[in-house]
């Protein structure tokens, strides 16, 4: 079975959300679907189809959690050294044609969020980072053109 690289804050998140699912989620649409039974003739019976099909994606999200939380390996980076970017690592960059900062975090494909400068080690970017020290430069392929990034700061912060 292969391991997927996971954060603390992001392994917690999953299991959260898994146990929203069993808690609430599940247990209201038990009662959406046991409400609607009571309006009577099922084949007609809007409310009960819409009830059954949340309760399959219920279901199916749960099995998906699950099979999340069995695979998600959580990577310590409380040792890393700040020397080179790793899983976990916050890295600032310059875009070197604008020159442009970002801040990332490398993290695992189920907790991306470029929104708040959290990548996926699977991203572009993020591939391309592995390894790098500060200083180092290196390319990106996007569809629309190559943009070539400098490693101004490694850091491992609270993951």
């Amino acid at each position: 079975m292969a391991q997927t690289p996971i954060t603390k804050k992001g392994y917690a998140a999953l299991q959260a959300e898994l146990e929203r699912y069993k808690k609430v989620e599940r247990p209201k649409n038990i009662k959406d679907i046991e409400e609607a039974r009571g309006h009577g003739d099922l084949k007609e019976n809007a409310e009960y189809h819409a009830a059954k099909e949340r309760q399959s994606h219920i279901a199916g999200r749960i099995r998906d959690l699950e099979h999340k939380l069995v695979e998600a390996q959580i990577i310590d980076t409380s040792n890393f050294s700040n020397e080179k970017v790793l899983f976990g690592a916050t890295v600032t960059l310059k875009d070197n044609h604008t020159d442009k900062e970002q801040r990332y975090t490398l993290v695992g494909q189920d907790e991306g969020d470029l929104k708040n400068g959290r990548i996926s080690v699977q991203s572009p970017v993020g591939r391309a980072l592995i390894g790098k020290r500060v200083g180092d430069t290196f390319e990106v392929k996007t569809p629309a053109k190559v943009v070539e990034y400098e490693v101004l700061t490694i850091c491992f912060e609270e993951s």
